[in-house]
């Protein structure tokens, strides 16, 4: 058993997964950084400061103008305020996700893009394609330059 064990581990695909989620969490501190401290605040100043954290329901007795003091007094409370908050967190997080892999992958294309030197070139005579180092064509006997 942990001979198939240490095999199953040891497969290529294993550890490219973990390294994948080791990047991915790494990468995804750092998102999770753009949108709290740099993208955020931006929203906030258009919003004109708006925060939804005390947006809640009271389960219970009593009347709280923060969810803090519902939480020191144990009443349950429904806080739809932080579900609202986190969905515009994953809209943000999600769309700075998608603007990063995109450039990215404009940057791999590019270097994709880039042509492969050339192996052959065309007889100017018979415009067969004859290998770049030929001096004579094959084709028609021309001397090619």
């Amino acid at each position: 058993m942990w001979k198939e064990l240490r095999e199953f581990a040891m497969k290529g695909n294993v550890i490219d997964l973990a390294v994948g989620v080791i990047i991915g969490g790494a990468f995804g501190k750092i998102i999770t950084s753009l949108v709290n401290d740099i993208i955020m605040p931006f929203i906030g100043l258009l919003l004109g400061n708006v925060d939804f954290t005390n947006l809640f329901i009271t389960l219970g007795q009593g009347s709280f103008k923060t969810l803090d003091e519902a939480r020191k007094a144990g009443v349950a409370t429904l806080n739809y305020g932080l579900f609202i908050n986190n969905i515009l967190d994953f809209v943000i997080i999600a769309f700075a996700i998608f603007i990063v892999i995109r450039k990215l992958n404009r940057f791999a294309r590019k270097k994709e893009e880039e042509p492969a030197p050339a192996t052959t070139k065309k007889c100017k005579y018979c415009y067969s394609e004859i290998h770049i180092d030929a001096s004579r064509c094959p084709n028609c006997t021309s001397v090619t330059e």
